[in-house]
């Protein structure tokens, strides 16, 4: 009997990571001369998983994002685990948006991958859902790293990481 392969995709954020770059992107915004006397901040609630960026209009929020979001590319942080609300109306004329951080593969994104998996033409390979991960075995090592490869290059909506490699 052959032995069973396997590896685990999971979609993680490093919370650490996220903090440094928020402290980075406030001493820009300290810094800049287009937010000087201007209202501009960064918010980060950890428990939650969510960023709160306040600014006095909504020209000022999307350029206090574009700081954040090359701050987050800059320490590794994966921008697609990153969902935008809306811009809400808050006190003294100023503007918010909550940008929430995806921990975990969502369940519709699993399913997605399951159903990829299942029409491609690896019959060996299967997956199943364990919680916010999935588990991929086969009995052949290079069939699981074809389909490795076949997920790089296909979109999800969240960053794949491939870890646990079992062989």
């Amino acid at each position: 009997m052959a032995t069973q392969c396997s590896f685990d995709i999971t979609s993680n954020v490093d919370l650490q990571e996220v903090d440094n770059a928020l402290n980075q992107a406030r001493k820009e915004v300290a810094q800049r001369y287009d937010f000087k006397g201007a209202k501009a901040s960064i918010d980060f609630d950890s428990k939650e998983s969510k960023l709160i960026l306040t600014a006095d209009d909504e020209f000022k929020l999307n350029a206090l994002w574009e700081i954040v979001q090359t701050r987050l590319v800059r320490r590794n942080v994966p921008t697609k685990n990153l969902t935008r609300g809306s811009v809400i109306p808050a006190a003294n004329t100023t503007v918010r948006q909550e940008i929430t951080l995806q921990q975990g593969i969502p369940t519709e994104a699993a399913k997605e991958v399951v159903k990829f998996l299942k029409d491609t033409k690896l019959r060996k390979v299967q997956a199943s859902i364990q919680g916010d991960q999935l588990r991929v075995t086969s009995p052949s090592k290079d069939e699981l790293q074809e389909f490795m490869r076949m997920l790089r290059e296909k979109d999800f909506g969240v960053a794949l990481q491939f870890g646990n490699y079992r062989g």
